[in-house]
């Protein structure tokens, strides 16, 4: 990617105008905001990704903002994406299809940079920041939502800082716009400590994003992030952890519904000789690729918190376990937890009782449409499942590989290091 600063707009495309609709409007939204910045610093594709560059995001903007003295909010940076809406309307990116329904992907990315004293110019590895994130994103075909949270495992600007995962919220300035293409919004990308990250997992983002919103040093009302913050918001008021994390697990549980991973199932209660109806887990009549309507299901699971695990996109994530809370916040609250293969197809959904559209049944606790296992677990087994899994929740390092049986619910869960994977089972 290239630094430039614009003087009359992007290069043209064909009979495109040099001011496509698309790119105009974010940037009519941007010139409302900053209207004595007609001309920000840029980070520019330089290989555009609809000419075959690595890049999806053809432009980054770059603004210097005041603050606002009367809120109480610091000067920052404020970096705006362009390119995973629709920018030019001709299907070269993105498929247009009307005015109606979102742009593109439906949103852009913003983040807000702590302006450090004597501090000039902005910093521009937020830029790749964003780039990751939106390859993810054209990658999986995953949208992302205001209280998602994105598991990083390293310095978001590459340092030694303790800011290493992000949450996701509206942007406090910028509105949506409508464009000739669909709608835009401004998801703005708030960096966070481990222990924030967690927190959010074991209960929901937008009630963490509320709590930093209410401690300055965290990011104030507009959560502006601090990449030299060494203290985490229960470090700077302990009350917060019990009074309103732990509450909100115990009273609402989680919202986090599911994660991407290296993962695969098999039915080994029979030989392969053996008669279909000696086998465990039903299978209905899908092929063996999830059909569209599995697909967006799952989907639809995956967009209410996302934790990432491809190394196309990101960092390559440690091997830390991360325990398992997030189910517990799921599965004993009535809800569902999906582990979505990164690998492939390959998808495997617990859920409770009740859980409304389920194809896991009493009758057929094990259920499969092709590539993709449901589980219902009753509420005595999974309290007694995750009582075996406790030792995961530690946050000393586990030896793998580890096997988890429960023979009379013909149940084995296996946990692998990341190299079983390299050739995974088909």
């Amino acid at each position: 990617m290239d630094e430039v600063r614009p003087t009359s707009g992007v290069q043209t495309h064909g009979l495109v105008p040099l001011f496509p609709p698309g790119l105009q409007a974010i940037y009519g939204e941007c010139r409302r905001l900053y209207p004595e910045q007609a001309n920000p610093l840029q980070v520019t594709a330089i290989v555009k990704y609809w000419l075959g560059g690595p890049d999806p995001l053809d432009y980054i903007s770059m603004y210097r903002s005041a603050g606002c003295a009367a809120q109480d909010i610091q000067e920052h940076w404020h970096y705006v994406s362009f390119g995973l809406s629709d920018l030019y309307g001709d299907n070269r990116v993105h498929e247009f299809t009307g005015a109606d329904g979102p742009s593109g992907f439906g949103f852009e990315l913003t983040f807000r940079l702590k302006r450090e004293t004597g501090e000039t110019a902005p910093p521009t590895w937020p830029a790749e920041l964003m780039q990751g994130l939106a390859r993810y994103v054209f990658q999986s075909e995953n949208t992302f939502c205001s209280g998602d949270h994105i598991s990083w495992h390293s310095p978001l600007d590459n340092s030694e800082s303790r800011i290493q995962h992000m949450l996701l919220t509206e942007d406090p300035q910028m509105q949506p716009v409508q464009t000739p293409f669909g709608s835009v919004s401004f998801l703005q990308i708030v960096g966070v400590c481990t222990e924030e990250l967690q927190a959010a997992q074991q209960w929901n983002g937008q009630g963490i994003l509320e709590l930093m919103r209410g401690v300055r040093v965290a990011g104030g009302s507009w959560l502006i992030t601090d990449m030299r913050r060494g203290e985490t918001i229960f470090d700077i008021d302990p009350h917060l952890q019990q009074e309103r994390v732990d509450q909100g697990i115990e009273t609402e549980g989680s919202n986090l519904s599911g994660v991407s991973a290296k993962c695969v199932w098999d039915d080994l209660s029979r030989p392969p000789e053996d008669e279909e109806d000696s086998r465990s887990i039903c299978i209905g009549s899908q092929p063996r690729r999830l059909s569209d309507k599995d697909t967006e299901q799952i989907r639809e699971t995956l967009r209410k918190g996302l934790e990432f695990n491809s190394k196309a996109a990101i960092p390559p994530i440690s091997s830390q376990r991360q325990g398992h809370e997030r189910p517990q916040g799921r599965l004993l609250h009535g809800r569902h937890f999906t582990f979505k293969s990164i690998n492939g197809d390959t998808a495997i959904t617990f859920v409770s009782t009740g859980v409304e559209g389920a194809f896991a049944t009493e009758e057929h606790p094990y259920a499969a449409h092709g590539p993709w296992l449901q589980i219902l677990l009753t509420e005595e087994f999974v309290e007694r499942m995750l009582g075996d899994l406790q030792e995961l929740n530690t946050r000393e390092e586990t030896e793998l590989p580890k096997e988890y049986s429960w023979p009379e619910k013909k149940l084995t869960i296996s946990v692998l290091p990341d190299s079983v994977f390299d050739n995974p089972l088909q």
